[in-house]
């Protein structure tokens, strides 16, 4: 289990002293434990899937944050956000790459025309479809960017 893995984590980080990834790690088991208190859960972990939804809200968090502190001229800040998001992405499976995805797109858009049903202006509804399809493999910026692309 995930989330057993991230408590564990924490005990290390803590031996090791590694204030940056400790910091990390409990943050995140707060919003675990907030999350099992909302929705009154029994169990003593939450599954996989919750725990993920949870990393990915404070990885986007982060690099909402990194572009603000960039913007702003704080460096220090944006480095800080930067270690943090390596942390939460060691958690988070692997995305695929953006020319995996344009295939994906360009698979699905030969398709759609080949049936006649393919319209330039339907663009947002197929972009939805592809995230459903590629739920939590692919950014979805990346998706959006390759039908942009292709239509």
């Amino acid at each position: 289990m995930l989330h057993k893995n991230i408590k564990d984590q924490i005990k290390e980080a803590l031996r090791a002293k590694d204030t940056i990834r400790l910091d990390t790690l409990r943050g995140l088991n707060a919003l675990f434990i907030n999350e099992m208190m909302s929705s009154k859960s029994e169990n003593e972990f939450l599954d996989d899937n919750k725990v993920l939804a949870l990393i990915k809200r404070s990885a986007k968090q982060r690099k909402d944050s990194i572009e603000q502190f960039e913007k702003g001229g704080r460096d220090d800040l944006a480095q800080k956000e930067k270690s943090e998001l390596k942390i939460l992405e060691s958690f988070m499976p692997a995305l695929m790459s953006k020319s995996e995805i344009r295939l994906i797109v360009r698979t699905r858009i030969d398709a759609m025309k080949s049936e006649g049903s393919f319209d330039p202006k339907d663009a947002g509804k197929l972009t939805g479809a592809i995230m459903r399809e590629l739920a939590g493999k692919a950014d979805g910026a990346d998706v959006k960017e390759a039908v942009d692309e292709l239509k």
